[in-house]
């Protein structure tokens, strides 16, 4: 749990270091205060994460967890459609390609059929 808890809060803080690195990263001693951040985040003896997780994410969650429940099953359902949508497209496509591909070898064949004589085809040996 303990480490769930720091990659959680871990994972926040990079997202958010991505755009705050572009407007805070000039102040004097920025990255040291990170590193001490990021360790103060994983020591053992501060529990730095569990801290930031028990007082504000987990409450935040708590308190949203039917909005986020709600938009996983439509987010779920929209996939199944479109996964069904575009299964079916490519079917479609497939199918379309092979008739295609079977027109135009058909006449091929008939071509080739019709160019060998019945002496050409007496000429074979047979097979039991």
């Amino acid at each position: 749990v303990r480490w769930m808890m720091y990659w959680i809060i871990f994972a926040l803080f990079m997202a958010t270091e991505t755009f705050t690195d572009l407007l805070i990263s000039w102040f004097p001693f920025y990255y040291e205060v990170k590193m001490a951040f990021v360790i103060w985040l994983l020591s053992p003896y501060t529990r730095g994460a569990s801290l930031l997780y028990r007082r504000f994410l987990h409450p935040t969650l708590a308190r949203k967890e039917k909005d986020i429940d709600a938009f996983l099953t439509r987010a779920r359902e929209r996939g199944y459609d479109t996964m069904l949508r575009l299964g079916k497209r490519s079917l479609n496509l497939a199918a379309t390609a092979a008739v295609q591909a079977a027109t135009k070898s058909q006449g091929a064949l008939a071509g080739r059929l019709r160019s060998f004589s019945m002496q050409d085809l007496r000429s074979l040996p047979e097979q039991d």
